[in-house]
């Protein structure tokens, strides 16, 4: 449960969680707090939580790596994450690792828009949610309802799998990292409620969210998808080398001469050049992405046995 400036909510919320989920009943409250500067730490210890305190506020990726690390040092089977304002409610948490525990799925996420826009949810905030999803479906091949949603539970192997990088936040890139290592997803429909005076911890500024998720789906698809990414690059300056030249041709051989269209002549072999050498880059990327799968594959290993030696 990340958790920033929560002290009004938190401690009755970690009071409200199920002590039998699912069959388990040695469930760990664990309270990321990133940087709060009210009670939200003595609040969590009332509850009887584990509580880890960011020195400053690292944003809600870091916190959730500092979640996936003590979750494994802690040999946990499973970790659900959940906001810590109230808005979800706590006795789904059973639907969410329901499909883990059966082998169903490797990781569930909630779906906050099963049943269309939630009440008192902001249509700008509903249209920013959905065309974000739309982006991580593109780039991951699969469809993706809530990308966003960070109610959301993780088998112990997903746990050992994911690397990653982004620090303001986790939720598009846990998605886009595990559906591409081949791990199965299960999207569950959540119920969820908006305060009219609630502001969003991470979205409270709509453009420099969408700015800031965009930029880590971006490094997504340059990491994940690199032949077809730089592909994609290398296609615009030889569309654009076809156009230019194709004129300069067209011009010749009705006129025998390219004057006085030389110079377009030029520049469109140079964006030939400059295609080609894109291409070359596309498929050493190809390449060193090959090789981070086998590093990767190596990393799980390690971890598994560092993680399950005793």
């Amino acid at each position: 449960m990340p958790a920033l400036n929560e002290g009004e909510t938190i401690k009755k919320l970690l009071k409200s969680i199920p002590k039998l989920i699912g069959g388990y009943s040695n469930i760990d409250l664990l309270v990321i707090n990133d940087g709060s500067s009210d009670n939200t730490e003595k609040e969590a210890l009332s509850a009887n939580a584990t509580v880890i305190n960011h020195n400053y506020n690292k944003g809600v990726g870091n916190a959730f790596q500092t979640a996936l690390d003590y979750s494994l040092k802690a040999n946990a089977d499973i970790l659900v994450s959940i906001d810590a304002d109230g808005q979800f409610d706590v006795n789904q948490i059973e639907e969410l690792i329901l499909p883990i525990i059966q082998n169903e799925t490797d990781f569930s996420i909630g779906n906050r828009f099963s049943n269309s826009r939630p009440e008192k949810m902001p249509k700008i905030k509903f249209w920013g949610n959905r065309q974000i999803s739309r982006i991580v479906s593109f780039v991951s091949n699969t469809k993706i309802q809530d990308a966003s949603c960070g109610y959301r539970a993780y088998s112990k192997d997903c746990l050992l799998s994911l690397n990653l990088q982004g620090g303001f936040t986790y939720t598009h890139e846990t998605i886009l990292d595990l559906l591409d290592k081949g791990y199965r997803v299960a999207q569950v429909p959540v119920r969820v409620k908006y305060f009219e005076d609630r502001v969003s911890r991470i979205a409270n500024n709509l453009l420099k969210y969408a700015i800031k998720t965009f930029i880590i789906i971006f490094k997504c698809l340059k990491d994940y998808k690199p032949l077809q990414f730089f592909l994609s690059i290398a296609l615009l300056p030889l569309l654009l080398a076809l156009f230019m030249g194709g004129f300069v041709f067209l011009h010749w051989t009705q006129n025998g001469t390219i004057t006085p269209y030389k110079s377009i002549g030029i520049i469109s072999l140079a964006l030939v050049g400059m295609s080609l050498l894109i291409t070359v880059f596309a498929f050493m990327a190809d390449m060193l992405n090959r090789i981070r799968n086998n590093q990767e594959k190596i990393l799980f290993l390690l971890k598994k046995n560092y993680f399950e030696k005793d």
